[in-house]
């Protein structure tokens, strides 16, 4: 599949998957000004990485995005090494919302009526660690 940014600079090759996961943590709703909605690949090409600046946000993963119109990119955790493309970046894939992680970390204001499964930050936690 083929992302782009806003401006175009930055485009993302991933492996074909459709499923989409909501992220409720306070980090991607205070990037995205709301739940983070993502498709996970293993790997990803880039065309430039000129234009792609990043920022550890946790001590598991850092956030990329464009230097040149400020779009979010996409989230690499690290050890596992999973990155997670933000699903807006995709032109007219039919995405179906998979899971949401950090449920106990969701504003109040909006409600996702899909019927996923659903993991708090500590089970989210634990099952990244293997704890």
């Amino acid at each position: 599949m083929k992302a782009q940014c806003l401006c175009k600079a930055v485009t993302i090759e991933t492996a074909d998957n459709q499923e989409i996961h909501a992220c409720h943590c306070n980090n991607c709703r205070k990037w995205g000004g709301s739940a983070g909605f993502t498709v996970m690949v293993q790997s990803i090409k880039t065309n430039d990485t000129d234009h792609i600046s990043t920022y550890q946000s946790a001590e598991w993963g850092e956030r990329a995005f464009c230097k040149t119109c400020g779009s979010h990119l996409y989230f690499h955790q690290f050890g596992m090494d999973n990155y997670y493309v933000s699903a807006g970046l995709f032109d007219e894939v039919d995405f179906k919302l998979k899971s949401q992680i950090f449920i106990d970390k969701k504003a109040g204001y909006y409600e996702l009526t899909n019927n996923t499964p659903k993991l708090t930050e500590a089970e989210f936690i634990a099952m990244v660690t293997g704890e």
